[in-house]
Formats: C-alpha cells, sequence, structure tokens
C-alpha cells in the first residue's frame, strides 16, 4: 500500500506542476481520484462524482493558483495511516509558493488528509479533509 500511495502523490505533484505550467491533462488529473469522493473544509462538506463538470472544476481551480501566484506545490511529507488491506488515510504534508510581482516569494506550508482506495492494486483518492486554506492565503498576502 505505501508504494502505491507514494507513487499516486507524486503524479499528483507531477500534474499539479502541469496544471500550474498550463499544460495539465484534466485526463491524467481526473485519473488520480475514485469515481465518487467527498470532502470536508471550513466551508462545509461536499460530494463531486469524477465527470466532466469535475474536470472544468479543476481546470478553473488551476488557474485561480495561477492568478494567484503560485508557483510551485511539492510534498513535503507524507505519512499514511492504514485501514485495513484497501484502504488508508494518508497524511500529506504541502509547501506551496507563491510569487507575482507584487508579491515577494512566500511559501506556506499546510496539509491534506486524503482518504485513499486501493483498486486494482492502483491507489485513489476519494475524500480529503482541509483546514482553513483561505484564511493562511489571507494571512500571507496571497489573496
Amino acid at each position: 500500500m505505501e508504494q502505491a500511495v507514494a507513487a499516486l502523490f507524486d503524479r499528483y505533484e507531477r500534474l499539479f506542476a502541469q496544471a500550474l505550467a498550463g499544460e495539465a491533462d484534466m485526463e491524467d488529473v481526473a485519473a488520480l481520484y475514485a469515481s465518487d469522493m467527498i470532502a470536508a473544509a471550513p466551508a462545509g462538506v461536499m460530494t463531486a462524482r469524477n465527470d466532466e463538470a469535475l474536470k472544468q472544476a479543476m481546470a478553473q481551480g488551476y488557474e485561480r493558483y495561477r492568478a494567484q501566484g503560485t508557483r510551485s506545490m511539492r510534498v513535503r511529507q507524507l505519512r499514511i495511516t492504514q485501514i485495513d488491506a484497501l484502504h488508508c488515510l494518508a497524511h500529506v504534508g504541502w509547501r506551496a509558493t507563491y510569487a507575482r510581482s507584487d508579491l515577494e516569494e512566500t511559501a506556506i506550508d499546510f496539509d491534506v488528509h486524503y482518504l485513499v482506495q486501493l483498486r486494482d492494486g492502483e491507489a485513489k483518492v476519494f475524500g480529503w479533509i482541509t483546514g482553513d486554506e483561505e484564511a493562511e492565503l489571507k494571512r500571507h498576502g496571497v489573496i
């Protein structure tokens, strides 16, 4: 399981870098996720299907990241809590770097907790839990 989850987040980081460069293949990005997902953040809980609407929303999200001056999103730490033979909670420490003409280079560390399932030996995200990322971006002057 650990190898499959590590490979998943290696791909996640690589695809994020491509998206920041405006070169993401949304089919590849969508392949990181299960057919259905759940997400929890301070704004509430939502569910989503892995469909065309999700791909469009993710493409818009990458546009927003670029507009905010996001230069990179790197995994700084990965810790896995196994639930059973097919499921785990992946605790991912991210480091985001931002820079714009009105913002000197700024690095922000944050954590996201992903629900991951192994299907046919491949790890897929089926949920995530985040803290108040918007508040952190405001605190650092990014938004």
